[in-house]
């Protein structure tokens, strides 16, 4: 487990790390359980920033905001580890210095749902972060992929349908969006207020 986390209030300074969550390599790219990397490539894009391998993730640094972007190669189910890491290098002290970009196929396809805490919502990669942390207090948010059915383990391993891609693509824009505002310093309560949405605007879904 990280060190303990005293006190919940967000610092005025010190580092801060985006953790976008996700499977390495290519049979997993463009699936839904990688929503978190591809918003976190949109975001590093505009940057002009590459990754770069940092032990168990690949990073992008972001001096001027003294952020870090974080993708973990350590798979979705030990998320945590690559956490772990990350947090020890920059010295981090509290759990809302990350903000988690995740799929959630509880939220309709292009749902977004931020939070200053909360459960797991049997999210693996979730749980992995919340063991290592020692608690539940850290921002994140949720990318809605559709509903699953009875097989929730095929379906977000699977890529989106044709159907789906004009959404997915306005939501991850807009996932991407909301992540460079956290960035920048922008208040949680804020990006609730901007960002959370049961389904994509109208007309983001047309041809």
């Amino acid at each position: 487990m990280i060190p303990a986390i005293d006190g919940m209030e967000t610092p005025e300074q010190g580092w801060r790390l985006v953790i976008g969550l996700g499977n390495p390599g290519a049979d997993y790219e463009a699936t839904r359980h990688n929503v978190g990397f591809d918003a976190l490539d949109l975001c590093a894009n505009r940057f002009g920033l590459p990754w770069q391998r940092e032990q168990n993730a690949l990073v992008v640094e972001i001096p001027e905001h003294q952020c870090t972007l974080v993708k973990p190669q350590t798979y979705m189910n030990r998320s945590g580890v690559a956490l772990r890491q990350t947090w020890l290098h920059y010295e981090l002290e509290e759990a809302t210095q990350i903000f988690v970009i995740t799929d959630d196929f509880h939220l309709p396809l292009g749902g977004l749902r931020i939070r200053a805490n909360g459960s797991t919502g049997g999210h693996n990669g979730l749980a992995s972060i919340e063991d290592q942390l020692g608690c539940q207090d850290y921002p994140r948010l949720r990318i809605g992929v559709g509903d699953p059915g009875c097989n929730s383990v095929d379906f977000v391993l699977d890529t989106f349908s044709a159907a789906e891609k004009s959404v997915i693509e306005e939501t991850l824009m807009t996932s991407s969006w909301a992540v460079e505002d956290w960035v920048k310093g922008v208040p949680v309560e804020e990006l609730q207020t901007r960002y959370n949405r049961r389904k994509p605007q109208a007309g983001s879904t047309e041809e």
